[in-house]
């Protein structure tokens, strides 16, 4: 076999793994983005212990990251990654935004072998901080643990103070969490392999983000059925 033939076919191998990759990658986004849509329903089945529903009602935007790994909690590493999804002018949702939460308290849940991390973002400036680049919980936006139950008094001082409200979900328990210190920011690397192609979150929050995925749609519709509950 000739010199060049052998060129030739390595390169033929090496694009079909990167197709592989490709794909591989986009399944496992499109599963996170499934995933995510699962935390929200099944939250939702539980009003007497999950989210207050006026919250959701008046939410900008909606983080949901879910199976946070107990391990790199107190070592800080990278804790998870989730998705952004965002109110837009008509109400409706955005695609979602990829996004990944670092650091934090080391009282996050432990124990816990997994744990799945929501933030309801109150102020649309403190969605457009995050969306400029990373910000630390706490720091750059106020963020408290948020309450929980039905009957649960929306217009409290901690949601008064605090652009952001967290919540956790484990082993079957749903509570408020205190996320102070924690890193949050786009994901561009995940919203590249999902969407295929390189893509920014102004573009998914506009819209241009070419065939609209099937994920992308049962979250939007989750989230949808979410806030409009009073």
């Amino acid at each position: 076999m000739g010199i060049t033939k052998k060129i030739s076919l390595v390169m033929v191998a090496m694009l079909l793994v990167a197709l592989w990759t490709g794909v591989a990658c986009a399944r496992n986004e499109a599963k996170k983005v499934q995933k995510s849509a699962d935390v929200l329903q099944d939250i939702m089945k539980i009003p007497e212990k999950g989210i207050p529903p006026a919250l959701l009602h008046d939410a900008k935007a909606v983080a949901i990251i879910p199976g946070v790994i107990k391990g790199a909690f107190v070592v800080g590493g990278r804790h998870g990654t989730g998705v952004l999804s965002v109110r837009k002018e008509d109400n409706s949702w955005s695609d979602p935004i990829f996004v990944s939460i670092t650091g934090g308290s080391v009282g996050w849940q432990v124990g816990a072998t997994s744990t799945d991390l929501i933030l309801v973002f109150k102020e649309l400036t403190d969605v457009n901080k995050l969306l400029q680049g990373k910000f630390t919980l706490g720091a750059d936006a106020g963020v408290a643990a948020g309450p929980v139950g039905r009957k649960a008094e929306a217009a409290t001082d901690i949601t008064f103070k605090s652009g952001i409200l967290s919540y956790s979900r484990s082993r079957g328990l749903f509570a408020g969490l205190s996320l102070e210190g924690a890193a949050l920011q786009v994901d561009d690397e995940a919203a590249a392999a999902y969407y295929g192609k390189d893509i920014s979150a102004q573009d998914i929050m506009a819209g241009n983000v070419g065939k609209r995925l099937a994920a992308s749609n049962r979250l939007r519709q989750e989230l949808g059925k979410a806030t409009e509950e009073k």
